[in-house]
């Protein structure tokens, strides 16, 4: 290679491997989850055993999603799309993706939001977010977990909150660190986190900016917390 020629930007290359990875990744989820409606019934063990593998292959789903998205956020090739969204319909969809994982796993899933509550936010991006946080849940509960949608101080608020045994000290002091856009250890949960964290800062209403927070229940388990304007 002479001096004058250049390294091709190979993001973009990246970018287009993940879309396809992704794409195949779905309909492996969409196999597994409609393997899963069979054997429910009629084979409740193997149903029962599935459940780990959904759940993996949603992890690796999740983290090329947050990747491709993050890729376009910094590159603005992004759509961000603000609109009104009642919370009624966006939870029933927050279900229907869910409830497979968490039928596997014999988990319980409660509901609490008020009728008639919308907000303005990025669907897709915030679906997102939610998702990745029971997706968690799902692995680090006893049995429960509950998502809360609730209209605070001027802030729609979502929060998923489990019976596990909380979050780590390591994992609450990387959400500080986040924060302030410092380099944290890699892997699923730094990734999750970011991307988090990046969906709520894009959602800002005059002096107000979204924000994440993680903590400990007073009596058991981790909760995630999503704030928007």
């Amino acid at each position: 290679m002479s001096e004058n020629e250049q390294l091709p930007d190979i993001t973009a290359f990246l970018a287009s491997s993940v879309h396809d990875m992704k794409n195949s990744i779905s309909m492996m989820i969409n196999f597994i989850e409609d393997k899963l409606e069979e054997f429910k019934v009629k084979d409740p063990q193997t149903h029962q055993q599935m459940g780990p593998m959904l759940y993996e292959v949603r992890r690796i789903n999740n983290n090329l999603i947050q990747l491709l998205t993050i890729y376009k956020v910094g590159n603005m090739l992004y759509p961000f799309d603000l609109t009104e969204n009642a919370i009624n319909d966006f939870s029933d969809e927050i279900w229907h993706q869910n409830k497979p994982l968490i039928d596997t796993h014999g988990i319980q899933l409660e509901m609490e939001f008020p009728e008639g509550l919308s907000w303005y936010f990025d669907q897709l991006l915030v679906s997102g977010v939610i998702s990745h946080a029971l997706n968690n849940a799902v692995h680090y509960t006893q049995d429960k977990i509950k998502l809360v949608i609730r209209e605070a101080d001027g802030f729609l608020e979502f929060r998923v909150e489990d019976n596990g045994e909380g979050y780590p000290d390591a994992m609450l002091q990387a959400e500080e660190k986040i924060k302030h856009g410092v380099n944290f250890a890699t892997g699923s949960t730094g990734l999750g986190l970011y991307f988090s964290t990046m969906v709520a800062k894009m959602h800002k209403n005059r002096d107000k900016t979204g924000s994440i927070i993680l903590e400990n229940n007073q009596n058991s388990g981790g909760c995630f917390i999503l704030r928007l304007p």
